[in-house]
């Protein structure tokens, strides 16, 4: 049962990247739409309203004002969505926190960076570009190593086996424990207790 909606002030934004449409759903993609999804279901809230060119929701996360929100620009325009709410909300970079998938990490990996590179990562680098910073804080979630001499694209958009996906279920509950440590200040204990590689 999902509690009411929570008049709250963000303080935080927590946005999961991915591309819209039941046909990317289970897409290594998509890695960061399942983790706030896992958010989502933790705190009994419902990511559906529409603003920012995302689907959305305001909530308090351990007494912290934050909007969780899932772009639905597609992958390579996230940072279009990311700036709007963080100018609405007069946000500063360093409390925007993107949860992405990372296709150096096997399934099941997790890695915390408080700021950084894009890493190759399309949805990220533009978030870079449009915020004009790179310091901002971010869960990196593993997708899956690309096989050599398998194109990027088809690797990103191809589905997680079915065993991948319940690793990624496991994966997303460290992700959201991750995720309340950080928006509560304590990105070096998330890194500490949920940094992991496999």
């Amino acid at each position: 049962m999902f509690k009411k909606k929570i008049n709250v002030i963000p303080e935080w934004i927590v946005v999961g990247l991915g591309n819209p449409g039941a046909q990317y759903r289970h897409t290594r993609h998509n890695a960061g739409f399942v983790c706030v999804d896992a958010l989502a279901d933790d705190l009994g809230i419902k990511i559906n309203t529409v603003a920012f060119d995302s689907l959305t929701a305001l909530c308090s996360i351990d007494g912290v004002g934050c909007l969780v929100m899932k772009p639905q620009t597609f992958m390579n325009a996230s940072g279009t969505a990311v700036v709007k709410a963080a100018k609405k909300y007069n946000i500063p970079h360093d409390r925007i926190l993107v949860v992405t998938d990372d296709v150096c990490f096997n399934v099941g990996s997790v890695r915390i960076r408080k700021e950084g590179s894009s890493g190759g990562q399309k949805g990220v680098n533009d978030i870079i570009v449009k915020l004009g910073t790179q310091e901002f804080p971010r869960i990196k979630v593993g997708a899956g190593k690309k096989p050599e001499g398998t194109d990027m694209v088809d690797w990103v958009l191809g589905n997680f086996s079915f065993d991948e996906q319940n690793t990624l279920k496991d994966t997303a509950k460290s992700v959201v424990a991750a995720i309340k440590l950080i928006v509560n200040g304590d990105i070096e204990l998330a890194i500490s207790r949920h940094n992991k590689t496999k």
